[in-house]
């Protein structure tokens, strides 16, 4: 999996200067979440970048990594050395916040967790792919980043734009979890045909095309989800319609628009971590 792609002649490749980007972060003590900022943007997630890969026509409005904030959570057993996956998290909220128990799976799991501070549902959406972006790949040149396990998440509004990021930075992104919210590039018919729900987006074909075959996608849902039947129609009358290769649904019996019990997310990372 390549660290990114510019796919557009005009926006070929540009190199960041080395002395840009830290090396290491002594101050991040492994096992405790700890607050992380980061000074620099790659190109991939400027203002051309996210136009051309969302087939977006209004300009993105001012952004500056600079000033914002993440939270961190290294696993205890982490070494230099030994490549850890990544798990970036959308919250709908303010806030980056993870159970205990979803903590302790993504520390078995040997994933290292990020999410961004004011990212959650009113934030636009362009400033919250942004920072996705941003963590993913300053992550890369702080700690040794198995380039297999690049995953991003969210939850409900969260889980939204972690579907649309699955897609359209495919290139960066090798896996994806969409809990109780998805969105998608083409219009979506409910499956008992009662409702429509619109085209969110329009990926880069040949980004799309790596997406269908090189990454893989778990939406999660629940049998009192009020997104259920979005979720669903997604799965069938978008992803698996649409010819992606590697796609899960699963819907929990009993469950309401909740993050789910921690073995949920176990399963969703078993799937993705199958085919790494």
């Amino acid at each position: 999996m390549f660290r990114f792609i510019l796919i557009l002649p005009l926006l070929a490749s540009i190199a960041v200067a080395a002395d840009s980007k830290k090396k290491s972060d002594d101050t991040i003590k492994p096992g405790v979440r700890s607050p992380i900022t980061f000074k620099f943007s790659p190109p991939v997630s400027d203002d051309a970048q996210i136009k051309m890969r969302m087939h977006a026509m209004e300009t993105p409005p001012p952004y500056n990594v600079s000033f914002e904030k993440y939270d961190i959570i290294v696993p205890k057993k982490y070494k230099k050395g030994d490549p850890h996956g990544l798990f970036i998290w959308i919250s709908p909220s303010n806030a980056p916040s993870l159970s205990p128990e979803w903590e302790a799976v993504l520390a078995e799991k040997k994933l290292i967790f990020i999410g961004a501070h004011n990212s959650g549902n009113n934030r636009e959406v362009f400033a919250r792919m942004r920072m996705a972006v941003d963590a993913n790949d300053n992550m890369r040149d702080l700690y040794d980043i198995d380039d297999k396990r690049v995953y991003v998440s969210g939850f409900s509004g969260g889980g939204r734009v972690a579907s649309m990021l699955g897609v359209t930075y495919a290139d960066m992104f090798t896996g994806t979890i969409a809990f109780m919210g998805a969105n998608f590039y083409t219009d979506i018919v409910t499956l008992d045909k009662t409702e429509v729900f619109e085209a969110r987006y329009i990926p880069h074909e040949e980004i799309a095309a790596q997406a269908k075959t090189d990454c893989r996608y778990v939406l999660v849902t629940g049998e009192k989800d009020f997104n259920l039947k979005n979720t669903s129609a997604i799965y069938e009358n978008g992803f698996l319609k649409e010819g992606f290769k590697s796609v899960k649904l699963m819907n929990i019996p009993a469950q309401g628009h909740q993050p789910p019990k921690a073995e949920w997310l176990k399963k969703a990372i078993e799937f993705l971590d199958d085919k790494k």
